[in-house]
């Protein structure tokens, strides 16, 4: 793509103008596995980040009040939190809300719920501070390949911190939107988790259904074949091939797969709405039933949490034969 033909792309998939060739100085807050993997694209992008996280090596601020220092001048800063979702959030939103002051900028980039983040915006607009809700996918691959960002926020808030969002896209106008106002982005993070439950699920059933088949169907290259001109080739089914692959396989891995949460709070959303929900409920449910050690389909879950997003996974014991 030429120079011309990359700046009508930007001008046609970016709302906010130019601001895509701006550099800034970002503090992230918390550098765990996501975090220090966007600080890094950041940085490589030519943007300033200044990091803190007390159980870091890695950070640079050493308190809440050094990083919004350490930003510049109010009224230009921006404060991305990337700590779990809940409690830990609130009060880091909460406090830069005493640090931060009218014009500066908060990013919660974390899997809140949408409702903590219309409250959490709120609360800031009141100081006459903006606040962009981002929810983000891309796991621990993100560093390499870009993260998927569903953005929400007003415009003008959103336009400030447009340049870090195309750095941390995959680039090119893709897998990044601006969807909506303040609380749109968790929303739709939270569906796409929701989404993102049911086909791992469906992934998992269908290696389980070939696994106990009494033909002896070899699943590797069963799932192989899978990838090249299926209607069912996907990333997912990229990473269950590479789990498949790894030293130990599936079967070192314990059938026990966490529930985040926002597959809970989509099921309660689609509740709420009357939006008949089958496939994403029953991918929930399948996770708070007691597993027994035979149970393939939730070490293939597990394992493909792990893949996507580095999430620690029970291994089997001697008690777990299979």
């Amino acid at each position: 793509m030429s120079g011309a033909e990359r700046q009508e792309q930007e001008a046609l998939t970016s709302p906010h103008g130019d601001a895509g060739g701006a550099r800034l100085r970002i503090g992230m807050i918390g550098l765990g596995r996501m975090g220090a993997n966007m600080a890094e694209r950041l940085r490589r992008a030519g943007h300033e980040v200044v990091g803190f996280d007390p159980k870091s090596e890695q950070s640079d601020a050493t308190s809440l009040e050094d990083l919004v220092e350490r930003l510049g001048a109010a009224g230009s800063r921006i404060a991305w939190s990337m700590v779990p979702a809940g409690g830990p959030t609130d009060e880091t939103v909460t406090r830069l809300c005493d640090l931060m002051s009218e014009g500066d900028v908060v990013v919660d980039g974390g899997n809140s719920n949408f409702e903590d983040s219309i409250r959490s915006g709120g609360m800031l607009a009141e100081r006459g501070v903006g606040f962009v809700d981002a929810g983000t996918s891309g796991g621990i691959w993100g560093l390499e390949y870009g993260y998927a960002l569903m953005v929400g926020g007003e415009p003008d808030v959103v336009a400030k911190v447009w340049p870090a969002l195309e750095a941390l896209s995959p680039g090119e106008g893709r897998g990044l939107a601006h969807v909506g106002p303040v609380g749109a982005g968790h929303y739709t993070k939270m569906v796409h988790n929701g989404v993102e439950y049911g086909m791992m699920q469906a992934l998992a059933e269908g290696y389980a259904v070939l696994a106990k088949s009494d033909l002896g169907i070899d699943v590797p290259a069963a799932l192989g074949s899978w990838q090249h001109g299926s209607v069912v080739r996907s990333w997912l089914l990229d990473l269950l091939v590479r789990a498949v692959d790894d030293e130990g396989g599936i079967e070192a891995i314990a059938p026990f797969a966490a529930d985040s949460g926002e597959g809970r709070w989509t099921i309660a959303e689609a509740i709420r709405l009357g939006v008949a929900a089958p496939v994403m409920s029953a991918a929930l449910f399948a996770r708070f039933v007691s597993q027994d050690p035979d149970d393939v389909e939730m070490r293939v879950v597990a394992a493909l949490r792990k893949q996507f997003g580095g999430h620690p996974v029970h291994k089997a014991t001697a008690e777990d034969p299979s």
